[in-house]
């Protein structure tokens, strides 16, 4: 294990406690196939999961047809406000998404491709985001950590699948499934290549901005800022494949940061001998994916899974 490894380790831990009380790692999951449908060009299966023993995660699994297994995408559903959409943005996908939903164009490039309702979306709305938070704090739990505690145990689920090769596996996302991406690569090397569209947000940049209140709630980890920059978090992935999409004009990734954490993360893949494995590519446009950004995302499937 060479000295890089070790400290990468220690930091993942780090952020790891950081996340509040989390259930057990290592319980037992469970699954029941709800249906199982043909889409065409790929089936789909309507599934519920049992990944953290709270409440049952209702989640889309998308698969290619023909012979697998298959390199696979954990998908992270956004925010936008909207607590109906959850997981159906995967399969409908919505109106700062291309027309296209991702499980129609990750099957049709040859990705197996699992998606969940997270806390308060979808099949698990009910609870305003204020309440739950506050909930969770008075129990010692972070919202944001269960976020992430089931996207991880969602990854363990994508791995126990045969139609998926474990060794390529990816997870992309747009706003809150950006950030959702790049902190579940950085905490689980599981994840081969992160995409994250929209929500590279340098954490310095968007307090000097005045920009706090951009992001719900959910994204605020305690005590998170003593030990980690954004581009700190993001040197966890190094040296996996990164590509980062932003908008210059988007008031959730002030362009300052964004300067930084490129300039940051240019320089940790470098010194790994990894330079074209990071890549941020940016757009005079706002909090939105354009088609050139879809046409940029499958093309570094291709290259890179």
């Amino acid at each position: 294990m060479t000295a890089q490894t070790t400290s990468q380790q220690a930091r993942r831990a780090t952020l790891w406690e950081l996340l509040g009380d989390l259930p057990p790692r290592d319980r037992p999951l469970t699954a029941h196939t709800v249906w199982r449908r043909d889409q065409g060009s790929y089936w789909l299966e309507r599934l519920t999961l049992d990944l953290n023993g709270l409440e049952n995660v209702p989640a889309y699994f998308a698969i290619p047809k023909g012979d697998g297994p298959f390199p696979a995408v954990l998908f992270n559903h956004s925010h936008g406000g909207n607590y109906e959409l959850g997981k159906e943005e995967f399969v409908r996908s919505r109106s700062y998404l291309q027309e296209t939903p991702y499980a129609v164009a990750l099957c049709e490039q040859g990705y197996a491709a699992l998606c969940i309702d997270h806390w308060l979306f979808g099949e698990r709305r009910g609870r305003t985001e204020s309440e739950l938070f506050k909930l969770m704090l008075w129990r010692g739990q972070v919202l944001w950590g269960m976020m992430v505690y089931d996207s991880i145990r969602a990854l363990d689920y994508l791995c126990t699948r045969p139609e998926v090769d474990v060794s390529r596996i990816a997870t992309l996302g747009l706003s809150m499934g950006s950030t959702m991406a790049w902190w579940v690569a950085a905490l689980d090397e599981r994840i081969k290549v992160c995409i994250d569209l929209c929500c590279l947000t340098d954490f310095d940049a968007l307090i000097a901005s005045r920009g706090l209140d951009g992001h719900g709630i959910y994204y605020y980890v305690p005590s998170l800022l003593k030990h980690f920059t954004t581009a700190q978090i993001n040197a966890l992935i190094a040296p996996r494949p990164h590509l980062a999409l932003a908008g210059d004009l988007d008031p959730l990734t002030p362009a300052a940061g964004l300067d930084r954490i490129d300039a940051e993360l240019r320089q940790v893949y470098a010194g790994l001998d990894a330079a074209d494995a990071w890549s941020m590519v940016r757009y005079a446009i706002g909090h939105y994916e354009t088609a050139e950004m879809r046409a940029e995302v499958l093309a570094y499937l291709a290259r890179w899974l």
